[in-house]
């Protein structure tokens, strides 16, 4: 058996019940070192198997063959597995030759998100910057669909070593189809000791050095910036008269400016929350 398991930011306290009873059930833990660092002290009774990056595959093989062997195996991701974790590859190797549970995690989008506000209350794209595995000519394409459809964007792996200026191409990207004004943030550390953020705009956090360690967001045109938070509006009526005003941040990037009626790009009016 082996769980393939979402540890979400990577303290105790932001990990599922699900994930850590899931955990509590494996005889060997298998993970990237740090995510192992992570549960180590959870569960100082557990085999645990670190590796290194780009051993992805291999750690995958070893989860399988120990399986096959008789133990149940955890898997461990940082997030959620299934986004940008060891969710896929994990089905890949194993096929049906052993039973392969997916345990959900936080989202990093998510953990970003409540630190900075609320920034994901319309529809927003994940996209990693990394072009380990995808080109780099991809991810243009995808930004600028994403940049010109207006989605708020939640950008993972903003730059490495390899590729210090990744974060500063894509922001110029955005740019494109955003003013420099729009509201943006990004968080390192989520979770952990050390965490620290930013909400600035897109102008200025295009001139911000971030690791991979980071995780930062941009605004669509409905985001603004309320008591130092990123907030995008989904709509809801909030006057006496019934009406959504549409709203965007001013030139600074911190205070609110109510568009007049039948300006700008108001959001849809919801009858219901949407389910999430």
């Amino acid at each position: 058996m082996i769980y393939v398991i979402g540890l979400g930011p990577g303290r105790k306290e932001e990990m599922t019940q699900r994930a850590l009873e899931s955990l509590e059930r494996c005889d060997v833990i298998l993970g990237y070192r740090t995510y192992i660092d992570l549960v180590a002290p959870l569960f100082p009774d557990k085999t645990l198997r670190p590796s290194s990056m780009r051993q992805e595959t291999e750690r995958c093989r070893e989860a399988l063959a120990l399986a096959l062997e008789g133990h149940t195996v955890g898997l461990v991701s940082s997030g959620d597995p299934g986004v940008y974790g060891m969710a896929g590859l994990m089905l890949e190797i194993a096929g049906d030759q052993t039973e392969i549970e997916i345990v959900p995690g936080i989202t990093a989008a998510n953990s970003a998100a409540a630190v900075l506000g609320a920034p994901l209350m319309q529809d927003f794209a994940v996209i990693s910057l990394s072009d380990l595995l995808t080109p780099r000519e991809l991810i243009e394409r995808r930004l600028l669909a994403a940049a010109q459809a207006d989605f708020v964007l939640c950008l993972y792996n903003p730059s490495s070593r390899g590729r210090p200026h990744h974060f500063q191409w894509a922001c110029g990207l955005v740019l494109r189809h955003r003013p420099p004004e729009t509201p943006a943030g990004w968080v390192r550390d989520i979770g952990r000791p050390g965490q620290s953020h930013c909400v600035t705009t897109l102008g200025e956090i295009q001139d911000t050095r971030l690791d991979m360690f980071c995780t930062a967001i941009i605004g669509n045109s409905q985001t603004a910036i309320k008591e130092g938070r990123m907030v995008t509006r989904r709509g809801y009526p909030l006057g006496p008269s019934g009406k959504s005003p549409a709203f965007c941040s001013d030139t600074a990037g911190r205070v609110d400016a109510v568009l007049p009626s039948g300006t700008g790009n108001p959001a849809r009016l919801p009858q219901e929350e949407d389910p999430a």
